[in-house]
């Protein structure tokens, strides 16, 4: 870094300036992500490619050519009373594609409509906001309704191995639309900064109840962590990079009040994101996550890579 030389006042007024400059870029950032007073509305996608097979979290053969491609997109809208406290509506839609065997066949098609709604307020438990630092810890707690179609779960009654056929590792579990359960929602985040550097830290436990059919997915919780930059810092824009290290944890479902013993899976991913803001109004997010670490019960298909995006608008 070079130096430069000035009356100590003059320092004084530009540091003071930029410091300032950078404090109200952030500040705006975080109104555009959805912290400030307001409605707020906006989509967001996450693509997933199932192409792997695993056989109790070891990879095996896929003589079958199996695989499937999950789309959920999430439109939500939502408002906050305050920067304490505001609900948020979920309607997901998803579409999902497969090929799996079906004995000595192949069984391809593909399932799409809309998914179990949620609703879900988010609390603001303690901020702290300077020039230099911010500290901000947040709750959540939700519903999950029973809005999708579950009709697919009724899969599991007629699943049988045919011998010498390969197996499929798709089940109608993988491609219900719906849990036909009524579900909460419990969770908290944290967002940490030091002047240019930041961090994010997620957590979201689901409560799971039986469903349709008798059928009772497994209680999961998923976690992320991000330490990331502000790469840029600007009146009107921001844009940060972020290292997201994020996993999941699922035990088995229980059908007919046995273990589904194919449903088990504990997952770490790593990949970067980027952040992009526009005035206090425009929140755009895109990243890539790929599996440093996959463990699963029994045979299923499990992911190769994930790709998400997000655009939030205020009004």
């Amino acid at each position: 870094m070079k130096k430069v030389f000035l009356p100590t006042m003059v320092i004084s007024a530009v540091v003071t300036q930029a410091g300032a400059c950078d404090f109200c870029a952030i500040y705006s950032a975080q109104e555009a992500q959805g912290a400030g007073k307001g409605f707020s509305a906006g989509v967001a996608e996450q693509f997933t490619h199932f192409g792997t097979m695993q056989q109790d979290g070891a990879e095996v053969a896929n003589p079958a050519d199996q695989w499937l491609d999950s789309s959920v997109t999430q439109l939500f809208v939502g408002y906050n009373f305050n920067r304490k406290f505001g609900l948020q509506f979920n309607l997901p839609v998803i579409d999902r594609e497969f090929r799996r065997p079906d004995g000595f066949a192949i069984d391809r098609g593909s399932v799409s409509g809309s998914g179990d709604v949620s609703l879900t307020g988010n609390l603001e438990l303690w901020h702290r906001q300077t020039e230099r630092y911010t500290v901000r810890l947040t709750a959540l707690g939700g519903i999950k309704l029973p809005t999708g179609d579950s009709s697919r779960i009724a899969e599991e009654f007629s699943e049988t191995e045919v011998p010498g056929a390969p197996a499929s590792g798709i089940h109608g579990h993988d491609l219900t639309l719906g849990s036909g359960s009524v579900d909460g929602i419990v969770g908290g985040g944290l967002f940490v900064r030091w002047q240019r550097l930041f961090a994010t830290a997620s957590v979201q436990y689901n409560i799971r109840t039986e469903g349709d059919y008798h059928y009772q997915f497994a209680n999961d919780v998923s976690w992320s962590v991000a330490p990331g930059a502000y790469l840029i810092l600007g009146e009107d824009h921001t844009l940060a990079l972020q290292l997201v290290v994020s996993g999941e944890d699922k035990g088995m479902d229980t059908f007919q009040g046995e273990l589904a013993e194919d449903t088990a899976m504990t997952s770490i991913y790593l990949g970067p994101e980027l952040s992009y803001t526009w005035s206090d109004r425009l929140s755009v997010q895109a990243g890539v996550d790929l599996p440093v670490l996959l463990d699963n019960s029994a045979l299923q298909a499990v992911p190769d890579y994930r790709i998400h995006a997000a655009l939030t608008w205020r009004f």
